[in-house]
Parts: C-alpha cells; sequence; structure tokens
C-alpha cells in the first residue's frame, strides 16, 4: 500500500524548494525525493515541471 501523507496541499517552503533542486540537480529519483521531502511523487512532479527541473526516471 502506498504512502499517505497528511500534509495536504501545503504551500512550499523555501528550504523544500532548495532541497528540491538540489536533490533533481545530482539525479535522485522521484521516490527518493518525496520520501525526503514528505510530499507526495504527484505533488514533486507538480512543483518540478513548474520550476522547470527534470527528475531522474530509474529503469
Amino acid at each position: 500500500m502506498a504512502e499517505r501523507f497528511e500534509r495536504h496541499k501545503q504551500p512550499w517552503t523555501y528550504d523544500e524548494l532548495q532541497k528540491l533542486h538540489q536533490m533533481a540537480k545530482k539525479g535522485a529519483s522521484l521516490k527518493a525525493i518525496s520520501k525526503a521531502l514528505k510530499r507526495s511523487e504527484e505533488s514533486i512532479k507538480e512543483r518540478a515541471r513548474a520550476d522547470g527541473l527534470t527528475i531522474a526516471k530509474l529503469h
């Protein structure tokens, strides 16, 4: 069963954005970023797209 996050639709903090950008540049997976930020993978994808970031896809 997928993990559930209680922080539904919370605004992004400056620290979260910094960490998202840093992890994306290092090539971290969507799942790893999601766990580190305690946000859903969908939320990470949306924010990354809005900021023009590319999230690594693990095969």
